[in-house]
């Protein structure tokens, strides 16, 4: 029965000793030609070196690679099921879609998820449910005493998605989506493009290790070029990237070959050379540097809000960054927190998998830690991290965000179908891609009208969501306000699953919660090394 394996090859070989003798008929041409090039690829398995099943199945084991080609694709249509996230289920993909379309997202029949499953959650409503507000009022100051021009953010925002990453027209997209509904893009830190210009939406310019867009020749920051662009009135806030969650404390290569002279003119790089983007800064090296350098920021933009966004690894890291602010009185804006669980185009699986602490964990403690430093109330916090639904914005707002960014779910809204190719360049939307005639696919004025029913779509439903809980703002969400079922018999309110800190209880110096006083010790406002 071994033999079998053979037969394609056999056959395909006996096909052309049978055709030759007919040769004068059309059809045996045919069957020559095909039979041939069978026979030569069969012939080539048996021999290559490579790939141990095409030499024991010649021809047959190649469709071991063409099945595997396509699997994603069948799983996702066919096989997945409607709450298997991977890495958003076809249930999140589908509400988003809904939403950005106008259609109706309601659903018929009761909920599909098991309420009595450990991990579920929900949001305790009132029996004085309040009139639903308008979502336009969900909006966040952002700029503290040493900030001369704050921003009104809406609580629901574009995360950081470059140009480059993404194509030329979904940044027109997402632009032109934010300025329809009055809501912030985050550039990514591959700086600001043409493109980012064209409709004049609001932009949060992220500045990455690569300081790309404000860089000299050498790929240090330059302060001429860096207040140069700040100035820029469409430039409403400064947002200095530490790390991300998708690939924390990695930088990044865009090979030569895909730096085009946009690409190159809009970050300040030569064109077809590697572009790279170090782990870390060069700028500063330690914490007290990098509140100096927030300060000098500021400085140089005219004074708009400055933050910092980072994925919380070690704790005692950025609890030194928070001492560093006591010591100096140099404060951020902002805070943003990146979740472990956040995109990117391309990550090595264990940075993905396992690297980073998770958002929520993140947020909480960030919260936490200013709040026991008596910072909480100066400084805002924003939170990514697979936020789609008006639900994932109530979670981590009770838990102590400001505003969420979305980057993900915006990518669904201008036409992603998660087919996960963004880092081979051949994305079937237009989406994630630089090759001119894939990105025609996504048009500019169809998209963008999606990105703005997403976004009014979500904060309505968030709207409605709340005032059931007898809640007018978003802000006045707490971790009382959201339960968890933690066994088959048993729920929980968050506010009684997490610690909450006092106020100002870390400068007491006699904390008695054992991870949040443990690490405060450990963190020094001179190193990111331990205090020994």
């Amino acid at each position: 029965m071994s033999s079998i394996r053979f037969a394609p090859l056999a056959a395909s070989l006996a096909s052309v000793l049978l055709a030759i003798p007919a040769l004068p008929a059309s059809w045996a041409w045919a069957v020559l030609a095909s039979a041939a090039v069978l026979s030569a690829l069969g012939l080539y398995d048996l021999g290559q070196p490579a790939h141990s099943v095409r030499r024991n199945y010649p021809l047959v084991g190649r469709l071991r690679w063409f099945f595997e080609g396509i699997r994603p694709g069948i799983r996702q249509y066919l096989f997945e099921d409607e709450h298997e996230e991977t890495p958003f289920s076809r249930s999140q993909r589908s509400l988003v879609y809904a939403r950005a379309k106008n259609e109706v997202s309601d659903r018929p029949f009761g909920t599909l998820l098991n309420v009595y499953e450990n991990g579920y959650e929900f949001i305790a409503h009132s029996t004085r449910p309040v009139p639903s507000a308008d979502p336009g009022s969900f909006r966040v100051s952002i700029g503290g005493a040493a900030c001369r021009q704050p921003y009104s953010a809406s609580i629901f925002n574009i995360s950081a998605m470059s140009f480059g990453a993404l194509s030329a027209n979904a940044i027109r997209a997402l632009n032109k989506g934010a300025k329809l509904g009055g809501f912030a893009h985050d550039t990514g830190e591959g700086s600001i493009s043409p493109y980012h210009r064209e409709y004049g939406g609001d932009l949060i310019w992220e500045i990455g290790s690569g300081y790309f867009g404000c860089r000299d020749d050498q790929g240090r920051f330059d302060p001429h070029r860096f207040a140069e662009q700040a100035a820029d009135p469409q430039v409403r806030m400064v947002e200095l990237k530490i790390s991300q969650g998708a690939k924390p404390g990695k930088g990044g290569i865009l090979p030569g070959e895909k730096v085009t002279p946009e690409i190159a003119l809009t970050r300040g790089i030569p064109v077809g050379r590697d572009c790279i983007s170090p782990p870390g800064h060069s700028a500063f090296s330690t914490p007290l540097e990098l509140v100096h350098f927030i300060a000098r920021l500021r400085e140089l933009s005219g004074s708009k809000p400055v933050g910092f966004k980072l994925c919380v690894g070690q704790p005692w890291e950025f609890m030194g960054i928070v001492k560093a602010m006591l010591e100096t009185g140099i404060l951020p804006d902002y805070i943003v927190v990146d979740g472990a669980e956040g995109g990117t185009g391309a990550a090595p699986l264990e940075f993905a998998d396992h690297l980073g602490m998770p958002l929520r964990e993140s947020l909480l403690f960030a919260h936490n830690t200013l709040v026991g430093a008596g910072l909480r109330d100066q400084i805002k916090i924003g939170a990514a991290g697979k936020i789609v639904s008006a639900f994932d914005i109530a979670t981590v707002m009770a838990l102590g965000a400001d505003w969420t960014n979305a980057g993900r779910g915006f990518m669904f809204a201008i036409g992603c179908i998660q087919s996960l190719s963004c880092h081979t360049n051949q994305c079937p939307t237009g989406v994630a891609t630089q090759d001119p005639m894939r990105q025609r696919a996504l048009v500019v004025s169809d998209k963008a009208d999606r990105v703005h029913n997403f976004h009014r779509n979500t904060l309505l439903a968030l709207s409605e969501m709340i005032a059931a809980a007898g809640l007018h703002h978003p802000s006045r969400l707490g971790p009382h306000h959201l339960v968890r079922r933690v066994s088959l018999t048993e729920i929980r309110l968050f506010s009684q699953l997490h610690i909450f800190l006092e106020k100002g209880e870390l400068l007491a110096g006699d904390s008695d919660r054992d991870f949040y006083g443990a690490a405060w010790r450990l963190a020094r406002a001179d190193s990111f090394d331990i205090a020994t």
